[in-house]
């Protein structure tokens, strides 16, 4: 940048400022984000630090303003640690209750509640003692850090029964009841919450380190995370942490989440502002007011989690990956910033689609750097007014692919180009087609290159063939190569067509030639996924699996089978259908099966296993806890987490929790691992 073009940037950076700036403080209206505002001050104080000569005194700059660590033993959780799936606005949460009816769970009530901005700890108590405390890690398996936890003085060593107080003063439980019938106190009880640092211990903190020259740490967060993984314990004492419950994992018969903060709160642990409401609209209100109020909290809030009430409605409904069916993460406004669009280029994916990708200024968006973002169609580009050059507020919204929401068109310089969708494919150089009412340009060419290349990525990726280090960086060498083409080529590679390749030595070729190995046996449902149909998601696959039972049923379903599978609707169906007919996917599913792949279909032995319900405690040995899983559903059965009266089977491993005394109560049969091998094998 030039000496005229950094004067002209930064006059139009401070007129805009300026303006955000009276909007908020005069006006009281916001019209971009604080995160985005804030970008922009950053970006006029680089300029003005490369460009010194052009800092004045009106210049808002001038103004006064203020991987695991080693030493931890692992721990396996006995019950998953879950992640929340984010939502941002009312029409997701309302998408989601419809999502729910479709899965044929109705809730007569939803339990929201803070969600506080903190780091995820299991508090595991025997007999009333706090015997472990487990980070959240995977989600299936965490680190130890009970010393550096018992320095909270918030979390109870001992647990006792309190008064009822709160929220839990309600005439229709009684914890004491429920405690003395079923000796929680002299069973294993799982307390699950947050810890944090609330602003005041930050800021004392903060002001600690000014004084002796160090520099200020970036979030609460973060430091409260930082000091609960410090080897020694004294560190995590000296930084007065706090800790909030959210969740009780019991054999109590509890029968609404409301009723397990009550519990919580009973047992001497802080629990966050939560209430229970008869509707999604009261929901969104609550969403609403405490974000309003958000800042008035003595700890950070980034959003609401959204429960269903019924404790049984929730279980039933399972888990999808490492996500709850029963449960949302309701968050505030997404992370934006501020910067530069400084070229669009086409990029071609599995289908063919024709996605216009900003290429942008370097920026750090959600503690990443993000160096392009999505555009997603030539409606949306025409509908914000992108220009090449343009200055634009980009958002991060969870994990998911970071897109431009708006436009800053009052720091346009004259010299933005308008961009125009290209006529021909970039890769394969054919003729690129809008169809219908489709938003979206397609490379129809079926051989085009980055196509193939982008169904490859696809077929490998964990959730389809998992096949272990076939990354996309290896398959472009092997397309480049002529090593494979097509899917089915993977299979059939050797050891001597590796050796030699660019990062290819002896062991590493026979690495990947093992990994391919192992990936030839594959659920129904992942070979479905991985063959990359439109319009055919995870889910999709798993229903298509169950319903078909094997591929060959699918491939000859019509669309009136096809649409009686929930999701399912007349384009997803003729989608599946024209998929199955084309001939070139003929050829690569008998190919692949030619090749080796062993397809396992979902069975069901004389109906034995069909509908029956198992339970897992303890440490499993004959076989891992997730394969044990996955073949009592491939048999029809169904896993459950915890006990209940309708559960069939507890499977009893090594070091067994509470439900094992809860079984006996119930008289559920008890089976040993033998045993479920010797029903497995039948």
């Amino acid at each position: 940048m030039d000496r005229q073009d950094a004067k002209q940037r930064i006059e139009k950076l401070k007129e805009t400022i300026n303006h955000h700036r009276y909007l908020y403080h005069v006006l009281d209206k916001q019209e971009i984000s604080d995160e985005a505002l804030d970008s922009l001050k950053h970006e006029l104080y680089k300029l003005e630090q490369d460009f010194p000569e052009f800092v004045t005194l009106d210049s808002p700059t001038q103004r006064i303003g203020g991987k695991p660590l080693k030493g931890f033993k692992k721990v396996k959780h006995l019950k998953q640690m879950v992640s929340l799936e984010d939502i941002f606005d009312s029409e997701e949460l309302f998408d989601w209750e419809k999502y729910l009816y479709r899965m044929g769970a109705k809730s007569e009530s939803y339990f929201a509640e803070l969600k506080v901005d903190g780091f995820a700890i299991s508090l595991i108590y025997e007999n009333g003692i706090l015997k472990q405390a487990v980070t959240r890690g995977d989600g299936k398996i965490g680190e130890d850090v009970t010393e550096n936890i018992k320095t909270i003085e918030s979390i109870p060593l001992k647990l006792q029964i309190h008064p009822k107080n709160n929220h839990s003063n309600n005439t229709d439980f009684d914890l004491n009841k429920i405690f003395a019938s079923q000796k929680i106190l002299n069973s294993r009880i799982e307390v699950r919450g947050e810890v944090y640092m609330d602003k005041r211990e930050f800021d004392r903190i903060n002001k600690q380190r000014e004084k002796e020259g160090l520099e200020a740490y970036a979030n609460p967060r973060n430091l409260a995370a930082g000091s609960i993984r410090q080897l020694d314990p004294k560190i995590a004492a000296s930084r007065k942490l706090s800790f909030m419950a959210y969740d009780l994992v019991s054999g109590l018969d509890l029968k609404t989440h409301q009723e397990k903060h009550f519990s919580l709160e009973q047992l001497g642990f802080r629990t966050d502002y939560g209430l229970s409401f008869k509707n999604l609209k009261q929901v969104c209100d609550f969403w609403e007011k405490i974000e309003k109020q958000k800042d008035k909290f003595n700890f950070l809030i980034d959003g609401i989690v959204v429960n269903i009430d019924d404790n049984k409605i929730f279980e039933d409904l399972g888990i999808v990956g490492k996500t709850p069916r029963g449960a949302r993460a309701l968050k505030f406004s997404p992370n934006q910033a501020s910067t530069i669009i400084e070229e669009i280029e086409i990029q071609i994916g599995r289908t063919g689609v024709a996605t216009p990708v900003a290429h942008l200024r370097p920026m750090v968006l959600g503690g990443v750097k993000i160096t392009r973002a999505t555009l997603h169609n030539m409606d949306q580009i025409k509908r914000l007014g992108v220009k090449i050059g343009d200055t634009v507020i980009v958002q991060r919204a969870g994990d998911v692919i970071p897109a431009v929401s708006q436009v800053l068109k009052e720091l346009r310089s004259g010299k933005e180009k308008e961009f125009k969708m290209p006529e021909y494919c970039p890769v394969c150089g054919k003729k690129l087609e809008r169809q219908g009412d489709d938003v979206a340009y397609r490379c129809i060419n079926k051989e085009c290159p980055a196509v193939h290349r982008e169904k490859l990525y696809h077929f490998v990726s964990k959730k389809a063939f998992d096949i272990d280090g076939l990354g996309p960086e290896i398959i472009d060498a092997l397309v480049e190569n002529n090593l494979i083409r097509r899917a089915y080529d993977i299979f059939g590679l050797k050891k001597e067509d590796l050796v030699g390749l660019e990062r290819f030595a002896e062991k590493s070729s026979q690495n990947l030639i093992d990994s391919i190995e192992k990936s030839r046996k594959i659920t129904l449902d992942k070979f479905i996924y991985s063959l990359g149909i439109r319009h055919v998601g995870e889910e999709t696959s798993v229903d298509l699996a169950n319903r078909f039972k094997n591929i060959k049923n699918l491939q000859n379903a019509d669309i009136g089978e096809l649409m009686q599978i929930r999701d399912i609707g007349p384009k997803s169906a003729e989608s599946i259908r024209e998929w199955f007919l084309a001939k070139e996917n003929i050829d690569l599913i008998d190919k692949l099966l030619e090749n080796g792949v062993l397809i396992l279909n979902p069975k069901k032995i004389e109906n034995k296993l069909n509908g029956k319900i198992f339970v897992i405690t303890g440490t499993m040995e004959s076989l891992s806890r997730e394969e044990a899983k996955n073949r009592i559903i491939l048999l029809g059965g169904k896993v459950a987490n915890s006990i209940s009266k309708n559960t069939d089977y507890l499977v009893l491993g090594e070091n067994p929790g509470s439900k094992l005394q809860d079984a006996k109560k119930l008289g559920i049969k008890i089976i040993s691992q033998k045993e479920l091998l010797k029903i497995l094998a039948k």
